[in-house]
């Protein structure tokens, strides 16, 4: 029997829980990137050597591999080299090259935005800095500034003073891969903002969340988020908003069967803003974390659709009970000495912790979610006693260094 051939461009630990719903499935599991110790090559079938961002060498390599679906999951950069692939060899993709490429240049995504009369923020995308800076007064201040393609809060930087703009510009450049910044109003958001993930199948979307996404206002980044939790902080009013806006989005965009990462938020206007669209899972496990509220599986029916087997049924979730994640970080740099948690904390709301480095290893500052050391999983018997411990999680979780 010849199994089928996936190809997941990138090799991070996100990708491990692909590789094995990928073999739960009976598929022959490809990963390619152009570092060969990245540790989901460890358990892939096949590893090859090749920059997820050069498109062409990708699709000579999928046509040499004769592989039978491409995905790019939590890998920001080859989610448009995913769908250039597909298009070309005729497989299965969650929407046309060019519906990717719009939902994943943050400037195209906006004014797509705009065209069609989403609520959005002022905003303009540039390869110039001077032409940027004589748009100063185009914008409602504060603004954030970031890279157009990037993920994982890098680059980006709010900025309040006009003189510190260029600045600004100069450090997002230095995260993109096309040289392209986008400047836009900064919305000041009411409650938590969402990041989470999302199903569609056939262009109807059949499973849609929303998260209250929380920060450490002491990280060195402050945009970078530091934990999740399930249900979100959103007025019901603005979730059904939000999910028929998501579901006009994906409709105008042609798009098909795809799990997407998506960003949303409240401002303090009382308006819902769509922030980000990626066909891909997100980072920092959040469809696994959907999977442990709900039983929602979105990895293994992204896998599903990836190769163009039936999906198994993907329904609306429901969450058993509250939910949260905690994305284990140093707050300076310095060597790992161990992780701590209280134990009555452990015994009554900790369901897994997944550390990724041991004692003696060098702990970035918190400045890109690629600095993050692990994370730990939690559940609460009321939304009140999560708000409460989350609030103070470094009473009950704890990261020494030395």
């Amino acid at each position: 029997m010849i199994l089928k051939k996936i190809l997941l461009l990138g090799g991070s630990r996100y990708l491990l829980p692909v590789i094995k719903s990928a073999h739960e499935l009976g598929l022959y599991v490809i990963t390619c990137d152009y570092l060969p110790d990245n540790i989901a090559h460890k358990y892939s079938d096949e590893y090859v050597n090749v920059s997820i961002i050069d498109k062409d060498a990708v699709l000579e390599a999928a046509q040499k591999l004769k592989i039978d679906g491409i995905m790019s999951f939590a890998t920001d950069p080859g989610v448009v080299t995913a769908a250039y692939v597909a298009e070309k060899l005729g497989l299965p993709y969650g929407g046309s090259y060019e519906s990717v490429s719009i939902l994943q240049d943050k400037g195209r995504f906006r004014s797509f935005l705009a065209e069609h009369d989403f609520n959005v923020p002022h905003a303009k995308s540039y390869k110039k800095i001077e032409d940027a800076l004589c748009d100063i007064d185009f914008f409602t201040w504060p603004v954030i500034v970031k890279p157009v393609d990037s993920a994982g809060s890098k680059g980006v930087t709010r900025v309040d003073d006009k003189n510190e703009l260029r600045k600004a510009i100069e450090y997002a450049v230095g995260f993109s891969h096309c040289d392209k910044f986008i400047i836009e109003d900064f919305i000041e958001k009411k409650g938590c903002s969402s990041d989470t993930d999302s199903f569609s199948i056939d262009g109807k979307l059949v499973a849609t969340t929303f998260s209250s996404q929380r920060f450490d206002v002491d990280a060195d980044n402050p945009y970078v988020p530091m934990a999740y939790s399930w249900p979100s902080t959103f007025s019901k009013e603005n979730e059904a908003e939000l999910a028929s806006e998501i579901q006009r989005l994906l409709t105008l965009l042609n798009m098909k069967s795809s799990i997407y990462n998506i960003e949303t938020r409240e401002g303090i206007n009382g308006k819902a803003y769509i922030m980000e669209v990626s066909p891909r899972g997100g980072g920092n496990r959040l469809a696994e974390m959907i999977r442990y509220a709900s039983g929602v599986d979105m990895i293994k029916a992204a896998v599903q659709a990836a190769v163009g087997i039936p999906i198994d049924n993907v329904e609306q979730p429901k969450y058993d009970g509250c939910w949260a994640e905690y994305v284990l970080h140093g707050k300076v740099e310095g060597k790992f000495k161990e992780l701590w948690i209280d134990p009555n904390f452990a015994t009554n709301n900790l369901v897994e912790v997944d550390l990724w480095i041991n004692q003696g290893d060098k702990i970035d500052s918190f400045t890109a979610a690629n600095f993050a050391i692990g994370t730990v999983v939690m559940k609460f018997a009321s939304q009140e006693e999560l708000e409460s411990k989350l609030n103070t999680i470094e009473l009950f979780v704890k990261v020494l260094v030395e």
